[in-house]
């Protein structure tokens, strides 16, 4: 069963690469929770994630990480 919050919405933890990460996904790095705001496209696959914080982070295409995604309900 998948928790659920206010609105309708199911929440997943979710395996995410360079070619899976998707805006508003949540990661968790160094104890901090991170929310994509945005990615870019870099050579040979990787991708550089925008936290709505600021920060950025560059992925290789074989770097994976446990994400927290929203799934919108029906």
């Amino acid at each position: 069963m998948r928790p659920q919050v206010p609105g309708g919405a199911l929440v997943s933890h979710i395996e995410v690469n360079a070619a899976t990460v998707q805006r508003g996904d949540i990661i968790q790095l160094g104890g901090q929770a991170c929310r994509v705001r945005d990615l870019f496209q870099l050579p040979q696959g990787a991708k550089q994630l925008v936290f709505e914080s600021g920060e950025l982070l560059a992925i290789h295409t074989r770097t994976r990480l446990i994400a927290l995604r929203l799934l919108r309900g029906r």
